[in-house]
Formats: C-alpha cells, structure tokens, sequence
C-alpha cells in the first residue's frame, strides 16, 4: 500500500514555530542571569588574611629601694632647736604728706562799706521842718493861668483830694506819719522812693502831680517856686499832707526828673 504523502507548507511551519521558541527561551534565560548578576552587586574585596598574635605579660615593676636608717645622735651632742618662727613683718606706714607752707595773701586795704543813699529815700517832715513853706492861700493868684496869676497849690490840691488812689497809698506807705499830721516829702529835685515801694514816688501819687502839672497852661508850669510846697489831702487839723520843693525850682521840673514819663490822656 502506498504512503500518504506529506504536505509541504505543513511541515515548514513546525519548524519556524520550534526555532522560534527555542529563541524565546534562550532569551529569557540570558533575561534571568543578568537580573541575579545585577542583584549582586559591586564586587567585594577579598577578606585579609588571618595572623597569629602572641599575648606576652610583661615583667613585675622593681621594688623600691630601702632608705637609709637615721644616724643616731651622740651622747655628748645637744638636740637641735626647732627652727624659730619668723619675726612678723611691720605693717606698711602710710605715706606722710608734707605740710606746705601757708602762703601769705598780699596785703588789700579793706574797702568801706557803701552806706545807703538816704537821700533817695522819702521823709516824714514836723512843723519846724516846715517853716515857711507854701500852702493854698499864702500863694499868689487864683489859678487862671496868665503868668503871674497862677496858683499851682491849689490846682494841685484840688487834684489830689479828688483821687482816692493817692490817700490810700499814703496810709499805707506812711501810715503813722499820716496819723500825726507830719507831711511826707516825696519829691526834692528827684522823686524819693517810700518804703516797701519798688519804684520811686508813691504808687498813683506821682502820676496823679505829673497829670495836672502836665496839662496846666505852659505859664503856670514855668512859674518859679523857692522852698517847699505843702498840700494837704483834706481840711482840718492833723490831715494827711505831701511835701514837694527844692531850693528853687519851677513846676515844669517835676515833668523831667529821673523816672518820670511824659503825660497822656486816652
């Protein structure tokens, strides 16, 4: 009987079919073997070799020497002394400061105290004091102004009784002065100054005298006067009085004695 023939394509594809798994599996094994080479590692160094050690202990340290054995003292020879203490040091002394001579101020002539100027200062007048001084009434004229015929006293007078300023501040700068009827000299060529006053004159007395000397009429300021000028604050014996005068004088000087202002009206 004859055998069936085989057919050729056939044959051809189990033989591709078996190269290509015999190349699948090649592969995966070179796969594998280098996954276990890379796990691996770095190669490590060989291990030194072992050596053998000996343990020697050493030799025991020398014993100490002995010491010499202490002479024995002799019969005939004294025992030493224990040695002194030491004489204790003398404390320091402080330094001493040599004492300078005292030097000799030069020789200064003391200078004499510089007495008070009393004659800045107001003063309490008596009746002897003032004799023959002029009042309202033993003036000339009637105050009209002409020259001749001005009296300044009783313009002055006037003027001061109407302002309560001027009585209050000699009650209580001159206080006993004005008790006893002693007139208060407040101006002799210069304004004098009270006391317990900061400035010279009275306070409201001086401006008071210098408003009506200032704007009496030019003749009645130019009217010379000789002596003191007694006013009076009000009628009756023992009234308070001012004083005012010089040797001679003019009303125009109260205007221009030191410290005074010129006057104004508002």
């Amino acid at each position: 009987m004859p055998r069936p023939l085989i057919d050729p394509p056939r044959r051809r594809t189990s033989r591709a079919t078996k190269l290509a798994a015999g190349l699948f599996s090649v592969g995966a094994h070179a796969a594998v073997l280098a996954a276990v080479m890379l796990s691996q590692g770095e190669p490590r160094p060989p291990e030194p070799e072992p050596f053998a050690v000996d343990l020697v202990q050493p030799p025991p340290p020398p014993p100490p020497e002995p010491k010499p054995p202490a002479p024995e003292p002799k019969p005939d020879s004294k025992p030493a002394r224990p040695p002194s203490p030491a004489p204790p040091k003398p404390d320091p002394k402080p330094p001493t400061r040599t004492a300078r001579p005292a030097v000799r101020p030069p020789d200064v002539e003391p200078l004499p105290a510089t007495p008070a100027d009393t004659t800045m200062m107001a003063a309490e007048l008596g009746e002897a004091e003032l004799a023959g001084a002029t009042t309202v009434g033993t003036g000339s004229g009637n105050g009209s102004g002409d020259g001749a015929s001005c009296d300044m006293v009783r313009r002055l007078q006037a003027a001061l009784r109407r302002n309560p300023r001027v009585r209050s501040a000699l009650a209580s700068a001159h206080g006993e002065a004005a008790a006893s009827g002693k007139a208060v000299l407040i101006w002799n060529g210069k304004w004098l100054q009270s006391p317990n006053q900061v400035g010279r004159g009275l306070a409201g007395v001086r401006e008071a005298i210098i408003m009506e000397v200032g704007f009496a009429p030019a003749a009645c300021r130019a009217d010379p006067m000789r002596g003191l000028v007694v006013v009076s604050l009000a009628d009756g014996p023992g009234a308070p009085r001012l004083a005012l005068g010089d040797a001679s004088w003019r009303w125009s000087d109260l205007l221009f004695a030191p410290g005074t202002r010129p006057p104004s009206r508002g």
